[in-house]
Parts: structure tokens; C-alpha cells; sequence
């Protein structure tokens, strides 16, 4: 009896696997509204330098309502080449002696940086970290920054809680991560200065590698083998409705602090009742700790239904269910495995340069999107809604056409769609938005490839290995992308070319690794080196042996962050 029939005696997709995998997807939720926030805390307003009014009894106060009025301002700060008024610049002297006349704006009168600080329009945001620590002009690079910094936090988080949860348990190190959200997602909100901020978000891009890591790690461990591709699918839909839910929420909220904080606090209810959670009985008796996971399956029984089958359980009978996988956990390899033999040496390097493009210029296209003209609220909408297509027809290219080709064609696709808007005209704001969106949903079908695909690329011995050195690059992806935004301070069109050339060259890559559709998961290297057998030649009891396997689910899932 396989560990996949003994979850079936005790109830299969029972009372229990139910509510813990919605307890567990709804905290998902939440954290793809912390991993798109700044889109909306850290949103740029229109703003201009605070005019400096010289005259006989004039106050501050003076000043800010002569600044609300338009003809004051064509007098007060130049115009840059578009017409539009300067956003770091002023004359020296206002040009108050031309009030009323039919004077035009002189650029070319002296000027001077804003040494009074700036206005702000505060019709859309009331208040963003932008306003808050004037991060403009000389500054605005600083945004970018505290994006790589949360992005750091994620990447550190993905490789301490991973192995953290290897050593410790799924559930103690989830609850951990609950916990961390909740507070540091508070002191975020309530941040004296730009540096805590940073330091705030990096830890909770931390505690956000933990949720994801040990949510897909209990949701794939605790349900049966025939439904884990529908669960994991729950858990992938559920970030993407945080997606959408997020500007509906950051509408609500204009004010930064106030959706940083209606962010963060439902993680203290997540806290309270993760101690409900059935640690995972797979990693209890991988861990030695075999008469635990007889105590938690004969609870799950119980709850299930099934209390007669789980009161037929043992630690022998355990043992020689999970025979296998003891002697697989038992063998002893490191990351250079990946690059020891030939074929897993090409395998690591083309699948690794996928995983970095795809995040790469994920993260460029979503935390850009003031740039497209409209509505930042509507282009957040639309950037979660292509998920649900875009991840569905990636399942069903997989199933149909195969992963080699999916996986290709989809960051391919993502990297022609941003550059072919660098000669779109920025008047056409609305094929400008198609492109991107189009782009992102084909990035985000390649992440749904990618975690598939990944795992049965990589033999069972190394395939944890594996999935976090992709896990990894994805991460230092997403680090990487805010910085090269930057470069868009000195050519418009460098970013975009960046962007789509990366996913272009990977995609090409992926060209080079071999089909998994229809092949058994191989469990050695030498199996990978040997080629595989195709599934028509296998005995018939093999697709039972193969679906277990896919479990990838445990140990794959566990090292890939789920986003």
C-alpha cells in the first residue's frame, strides 16, 4: 500500500483536507496584495517645487493659496519640453511683477532646486511614502531601492524558512510566518522614517517566502494524489484574486499607512488558528518522528469519518509505506550535482535563465503601471484578470501540446509584447496597455509552467536542489528588475529592451531541454543521463507509481516560494 492509498482510507478529500486547504488558501490571498503594495504606497503624484512668494506681509499660509492658482504658477516654475510644469525645478525670483498681464512662462529665466520642498496632487492618493519622505527629483531612485530591498527579503526568506521548515516542521514554521507578516506589516505601517521602512518590508518579503513555502508544502502533502494539480490550482487563483482585490482596496484606503495596516492585520487571525493545522505526516516520518504521524493521521481519520482506519494504523505499517522515500531522503547530494553530468548540467543552466527572465520582466511589467496613462486602479484590474485565462491555457498546452513548447513559447511571446511597445507612440495609450497585459499573462502562464515542468526535469534525489536554485534566480530576478527601471532616468527605451530581450534569449534556451509530457519522473541522475521511457511502454500499474510521484508536490512546492 502506497502512502497515496493510505491518505484514501482515511477519508481522501475528507472534511478535513477541505477546511485546512481553505484555511491555508486565504491567507494567499493577502500576501499578492503585499507583494504588489507599493504599486499603490509607493504611487508618484503629480508635483511641483513650493513657490518661495516675496512680499510685504505675506505668510506661509499666503504662500499655499497662491500656489493653487494656475497664472501664479506659469510665473513661479519653468516648463519642461513637453509644456508641462517641472517637477524639480523653480525660478529663482518669482515673476510676481507679471501677475495679471499677458506674460508667458520664461524658461529660460535662472532657476533652482526645490529648497522649500514640493506640492502635491492629492486628488487620486492622499498620501504615499512619495509625499511622506519627498522621494522625488534627486531622490526617486529610492523607490526603486525599497522595491529590491522587499525583494532581498523575499529571496533570504525563501532559503532561511526553507530550511527552517525542513528542520522544524511545515506548521511551526508557517505559524512563525504568520505571526512575522502581522507585525512587521504593522510596523511598516507605522514607520518613522524611509530607512525602517525598508527594513520593515525587507522582513516581511521574509514572512512571505514562509507563508507560500509551507502553504503549498501542507496543502500538496495532505491531499490525495488524483486532486493535488486542483489544489495546487486553488492556491495559484488565489494570488491572482489578491491581484484584483488589491486596487479595490488601495481605492478604499488612498492612504498608505492605512492600507499597509488593513493589509497586515488579518495575518494575527491566520496566527491564532494555524495551531488547528496537521503538521504534514509525510515530513514527520521522513523526520524520525513516526509516532507523531500516527497520532495526526488517526486525528485526520476521525475528523474524516474514518476512525476505524485510523485506528489500524501503526508505525510499522508507515515505515513500509514510505520505504521508498527514506531511502531517497537518506542520499547524500549537494547543489553541485546540478552541474556535475552533462544533461543535468544543461538542464540547470537553460531552466535556471528561464526562471530568472520570467521573474525578471514580471516584476518589471507590474510595478510599472503608472506609466501607461490610465488609471492605476483599472490597469491593476487587468493585470490580475489575464491570470485566469493565461494560466489556464498554460495548463492545457501542457496537457495537450507539451511543456517544452509551452514553456517556450510563453516567454518568448512575453518578451516580442514589451518590446514591441518601445515603437508604439505614447499617445496610444490604450495598445501600449493591450501589449503589456498580453505580456503579463504570458509570464504568468510561464511561472505556472515553470514549477511543473522544473520538477520533472530533475530527478527525485535532486529535485528539491533543483526547485530552489530556480526559486533562487526568480527571486534575484525580481531584484534585480526595479534597478534596471532606473536606467529609464537616461534613455526612456533601455528598460523595456532589457525586459523583452531577457525572456526572448531564455525562451530560446528552453528550446534546448528535453519533453516531459507523457515520460515517467526519473529518480536518479543516472535516469536523467539514460533518457526516459516513454509512459506507452510501461506496464499499466505505472500511472498509479507516476501520479504518486508527481508529488512533487511535497518536495517540489516546498522550495519555489508559490509566486
Amino acid at each position: 500500500m502506497t502512502f497515496a492509498e493510505l491518505l484514501d482510507r482515511i477519508g481522501g478529500m475528507g472534511r478535513f483536507q477541505i477546511l485546512q486547504v481553505v484555511l491555508l488558501v486565504i491567507p494567499v490571498l493577502l500576501t499578492a496584495i503585499h507583494n504588489l503594495l507599493q504599486n499603490f504606497s509607493a504611487a508618484i503624484p503629480d508635483h511641483h517645487c513650493r513657490i518661495r512668494v516675496v512680499g510685504n506681509g505675506t505668510d506661509q499660509n499666503r504662500t499655499e493659496t497662491l500656489t493653487a492658482e494656475e497664472d501664479l504658477l506659469e510665473l513661479s516654475i519653468p516648463k519642461d519640453g513637453s509644456g508641462k510644469l517641472e517637477k524639480c525645478r523653480r525660478f529663482v525670483t518669482p515673476h510676481l511683477h507679471l501677475l495679471g498681464s499677458n506674460a508667458t512662462n520664461n524658461s529660460q529665466a535662472e532657476t533652482e532646486d526645490c529648497h522649500d520642498g514640493w506640492v502635491y496632487d492629492r486628488s487620486v492618493f492622499a498620501n504615499t511614502i512619495i509625499m511622506e519622505w519627498d522621494l522625488v527629483c534627486r531622490l526617486r531612485t529610492r523607490r526603486q531601492i525599497a522595491q529590491s530591498i522587499y525583494m532581498g527579503g523575499v529571496l533570504v526568506g525563501a532559503l532561511v524558512f526553507g530550511s527552517l521548515a525542513d528542520r522544524f516542521g511545515r506548521k511551526a514554521v508557517l505559524s512563525w510566518s504568520y505571526l512575522q507578516m502581522a507585525v512587521m506589516g504593522l510596523c511598516t505601517a507605522f514607520s518613522p522614517s524611509f530607512m525602517a521602512y525598508c527594513v520593515f518590508r525587507f522582513l516581511v518579503g521574509m514572512a512571505l517566502s514562509g507563508i507560500i513555502l509551507n502553504c503549498m508544502s501542507l496543502v500538496l502533502e495532505w491531499v490525495p494524489t488524483n486532486v493535488r494539480t486542483v489544489a495546487g490550482t486553488a492556491v495559484g487563483y488565489s494570488a491572482t484574486f489578491g491581484q484584483i482585490l488589491l486596487p479595490g482596496l488601495a481605492y478604499v484606503l488612498p492612504d498608505w499607512r492605512w492600507l499597509q495596516f488593513a493589509a497586515s492585520m488579518p495575518f494575527f487571525a491566520f496566527f491564532l488558528y494555524s495551531w488547528w493545522f496537521a503538521e504534514s505526516a509525510r515530513w514527520l516520518v521522513l523526520a524520525g518522528k513516526t509516532d507523531q504521524a500516527v497520532e495526526v493521521l488517526r486525528k485526520v481519520a476521525e475528523i474524516n469519518g474514518k476512525k476505524e482506519e485510523g485506528q489500524k494504523l501503526s508505525a510499522e505499517v508507515l515505515k513500509s509505506n514510505m520505504q521508498k522515500e527514506m531511502e531517497l531522503s537518506q542520499t547524500s547530494h549537494t547543489p553541485v550535482s546540478l552541474v556535475r553530468t552533462p544533461t543535468v548540467r544543461r538542464i540547470s543552466c537553460c531552466i535556471s535563465s528561464v526562471w530568472f527572465a520570467t521573474s525578471f520582466a514580471y516584476y518589471g511589467l507590474a510595478m510599472d503601471l503608472q506609466n501607461f496613462g490610465f488609471s492605476i486602479y483599472l490597469i491593476q484590474v487587468a493585470f490580475g484578470t489575464i491570470d485566469i485565462p493565461a494560466k489556464l491555457g498554460a495548463a492545457i498546452s501542457m496537457s495537450y501540446i507539451g511543456r517544452r513548447t509551452t514553456q517556450a513559447s510563453s516567454v518568448i511571446l512575453a518578451g516580442l509584447a514589451i518590446l514591441a511597445n518601445i515603437f508604439v507612440p505614447s499617445d496610444l495609450q490604450t495598445l501600449r496597455t493591450c501589449l503589456a497585459v498580453l505580456g503579463k499573462g504570458c509570464l504568468a502562464s510561464s511561472f505556472n509552467c515553470l514549477y511543473l515542468y522544473t520538477g520533472e526535469l530533475y530527478p527525485t534525489v535532486i529535485r528539491q536542489t533543483g526547485m530552489g536554485m530556480g526559486s533562487t534566480l526568480a527571486r534575484v530576478g525580481g531584484i534585480v528588475a526595479p534597478m534596471v527601471r532606473m536606467m529609464g532616468e537616461y534613455r526612456p527605451y533601455l528598460p523595456p529592451l532589457v525586459y523583452g530581450i531577457a525572456p526572448i534569449l531564455s525562451g530560446t534556451a528552453a528550446f534546448l531541454l528535453p519533453e516531459t509530457l507523457n515520460t515517467p519522473l526519473p529518480d536518479t541522475i543516472e535516469d536523467v543521463e539514460n533518457g526516459r521511457v516513454p509512459k506507452e511502454q510501461l506496464p499499466k500499474d505505472h500511472e498509479q507509481v507516476l501520479l504518486q510521484r508527481v508529488g512533487l508536490g511535497p518536495e517540489k512546492q516546498s522550495q519555489d516560494g508559490g509566486m
